[in-house]
């Protein structure tokens, strides 16, 4: 008698997320945002185009979501450095450092943010949806920041909202020139400048 096959158990709805994210980001970084459709994404992942579906509105939903996610993970263990060490001087340079080493290390998702960001300058509808994405990214990174800034009794020199725009900007723009000129941006930078703007006041 044939041995019984176990029963074929189908992954969660989480899992396919997860493998439709992962695939879109393989696919993206290789054939840029603007040559990749639905069907790179659902052949990379193993998956069938309903079930990317299932997940995802369309393409960009899946470039918005994979921006979202990845700058939230990079934010969230730069910031958490404030409740880990209590020493303000060495929090804000462990946060620099765990910045500056994610810009070295992203450098083909920050070349799919600047891609998509042409898209959008030039595709109101596009613009549309990355502005408000981008404008609860802040909202996420702000939160941090007064976190990080009560953790520690800080008066910020300006409000949290716009240093979130700060720190974004600065690490958008310090990926650029890495990926220009890697040797044009000190080990230390990110941590200077983060020193900079923040003062320690008591409150």
């Amino acid at each position: 008698m044939a041995a019984s096959r176990p029963p074929r158990t189908r992954p969660s709805r989480a899992e396919t997320r997860r493998r439709v994210l992962d695939a879109a980001t393989a696919v993206f970084a290789r054939q840029g945002i603007a040559g990749t459709s639905l069907n790179d994404i659902a052949a990379e992942a193993g998956l069938t185009k309903g079930a990317v579906y299932s997940n995802f509105s369309g393409r960009d939903d899946l470039v918005l979501t994979i921006m979202e996610e990845h700058i939230v993970e990079r934010m969230g263990a730069a910031t958490a450095v404030f409740d880990e060490i209590a020493d303000l001087e060495e929090a804000t340079a462990e946060a620099g450092a765990r910045l500056l080493s994610g810009i070295g290390t992203d450098a083909t998702w920050h070349r799919l943010l600047l891609e998509y960001w042409g898209l959008a300058m030039r595709d109101p509808a596009i613009h549309a949806g990355f502005a408000e994405r981008r404008a609860r990214l802040r909202e996420a990174i702000t939160r941090a920041i007064r976190k990080a800034a009560g953790a520690h009794s800080v008066e910020l020199p300006i409000p949290a909202e716009q240093l979130a725009v700060v720190i974004l900007a600065l690490s958008n723009g310090l990926a650029v020139e890495r990926g220009v000129d890697a040797g044009a941006v000190p080990e230390t930078l990110f941590t200077d400048v983060l020193r900079l703007l923040i003062t320690p006041r008591p409150t």
